[in-house]
């Protein structure tokens, strides 16, 4: 496959980089939605800000704006303005037409840039030969479920869970490292322990995430689970325990166990809110802060999930990657300053 053109990079004098890098090095995130589109209906997906699947019967989600050059160029000039985490999400990625494109045209490559694929794992098999051949370190799949019956609880979905057990074990194969992550929640209390062990049999990390309330999943708000009960367990396997709270996004209790590291995303454990969250009518529910910068398929740019009010159209700016990422770099500083 020809690689895809990527524009240089001129820094314009007068742009307000500050708040870019230093969100930066609080490592934040940048998150890349491939489609909003997805094979299964997890209740709880809030989709990076668009329609979520279990909606799509009866709302739409925004159109497409982007194609696979349009994403290998702003990653790269992000990339190059110092962006250093770069995740694909969706909806599922894999079932995007661009995702061959553009997972195999990342250009900007150092030991300090990571690429990572969130997938629920289903296509991974059929993607085998082109996820051997893309520039990511790692794929990350969501294990929510360890039972046929769960799975289908969760997803909607009369799939076997044992199709994203293939997956996974494909990925290993394919890819320099692969984690799992889980959300904590009521219907799959009773497999938690065991996706731990085989985590652990597997030798993967695995992290585990109690749920952020974003206005999508409110039906679902009551079988939200607290992490204590696994936190407790850990705690008989290992006593090698760590806090991490710097940074953006929520803090996490890190185990290691047997050489593997096992995270607990732990709501209770602090955020990075910035000017925008001071005046913000949300803040009383938001317990995660400024995080990611999310890309979506339709040409947006947002610093926060539960604000579509923020979210910067880059669309007219495609032709012009300068003027691009001197904006995005201008909006966060606006949203950090809390002038939006």
């Amino acid at each position: 496959m020809q690689a895809l053109p990527v524009i240089p990079f001129k820094p314009t004098r007068g742009t307000n980089w500050t708040a870019l890098h230093n969100f930066v090095a609080l490592r934040g995130q940048l998150r890349v939605s491939l489609t909003p589109h997805c094979q299964i209906k997890c209740w709880f997906c809030h989709n990076e800000g668009d329609v979520p699947p279990d909606e799509q019967r009866s709302h739409a989600p925004r159109r497409r704006s982007l194609c696979a050059a349009h994403y290998v160029e702003i990653i790269a000039s992000l990339v190059r303005q110092g962006m250093k985490r770069v995740y694909f999400t969706g909806g599922e990625p894999l079932t995007s037409p661009l995702a061959p494109e553009v997972l195999t045209n990342l250009s900007e490559r150092s030991p300090d840039i990571s690429y990572t694929l969130i997938t629920n794992g289903l296509l991974v098999p059929k993607k085998r030969e082109m996820l051997a051949a893309a520039a990511l370190d790692k794929i990350k799949v969501s294990l929510h479920y360890f039972s046929d019956e769960t799975f289908s609880q969760i997803a909607k979905t009369k799939l076997p869970v044992s199709r994203v057990l293939e997956g996974i074990a494909v990925a290993r194969e394919v890819a320099p490292e692969v984690g799992l992550n889980t959300l904590l929640q009521r219907q799959n209390k009773h497999e938690v322990v065991p996706i731990l062990e085989y985590a652990l049999d597997n030798r993967m990390p695995v992290q585990f995430i109690e749920l952020v309330d974003t206005g999508y999943n409110e039906q679902g708000r009551s079988s939200a689970l607290s992490a204590q009960f696994i936190i407790d367990h850990l705690r008989t396997l290992t006593s090698d325990e760590r806090v991490e709270i710097a940074g953006v996004g929520q803090g996490r209790r890190v185990f290691r166990v047997d050489g593997i590291e096992v995270e607990v995303i732990h709501r209770d454990l602090g955020r990075h809110h910035v000017g925008q969250c001071g005046h913000c009518p949300l803040r009383p529910q938001c317990i995660e802060g400024l995080w990611a910068l999310r890309l979506d398929h339709s040409g947006g740019i947002q610093p926060c999930i539960l604000r579509d009010d923020l979210r910067l159209d880059v669309t007219s700016l495609l032709d012009d990657m300068d003027a691009l990422t001197e904006a995005v770099a201008d909006h966060l500083a606006r949203f950090t300053e809390g002038t939006l």
